[in-house]
């Protein structure tokens, strides 16, 4: 009888295995956009969030102002060839008013100085630790970013690298409105 007890423990562990494991795919695979940020919604805002020097910069610091939130990581060769077209165009329309808030992926400090050392860029990288605001985002990839008006709503969501055009069209939409 302790055989047959042992068997029937194991098809209940294994039943209960497979509807665990085909919950946690189908949340996955058919979970609702809702939540994660569309063109003409807010962006969902972070606070507290250190820069590389350890200063702390909250979304609503920036209202008021357009501002680029640029998802990157290293180990993102797309985010890598676009960060000096950002800085390009930060760099032109700074003194009118642009933000640009780069958050790393998680990466850790060694690894965004070292990149950090080979590119001389003036806007403000933070680093997302633990991914939190990366979840709140939605990411499916990288780089995102994210164009936010001066009304603090969602003008462009682009998904892949950029070039100066794609930047500083979008750019040029942010200070027209």
């Amino acid at each position: 009888m302790k055989g047959r007890e042992r068997k029937i423990t194991q098809i209940v562990i294994l039943i209960g295995i497979l509807l665990l494991g085909g919950y946690a795919v189908g949340t996955t695979l058919f979970s609702s956009d809702d939540e994660k940020p569309k063109i003409g919604g807010k962006p969902p805002a972070f606070e507290n969030v250190a820069d590389i020097e350890g200063n702390l910069h909250s979304l609503g610091d920036y209202i008021g102002r357009p501002v680029i939130i640029n998802f990157w990581g290293t180990f993102c060769p797309p985010c890598v060839a676009e960060m000096p077209a950002i800085e390009r165009q930060y760099q032109q329309y700074k003194d009118h008013g642009l933000v640009v808030l780069a958050i790393n992926l998680s990466e850790d400090d060694i690894t965004v100085r070292d990149f950090l050392k080979r590119f001389d860029l003036n806007y403000t990288i933070l680093r997302d630790k633990n991914r939190l605001i990366e979840r709140q985002y939605g990411l499916r990839s990288y780089p995102t970013t994210f164009f936010i008006g001066r009304d603090g709503r969602i003008q462009d969501i682009f998904v892949g690298g950029m070039s100066d055009e794609d930047i500083e069209q979008r750019v040029r939409k942010l200070l027209e409105a």
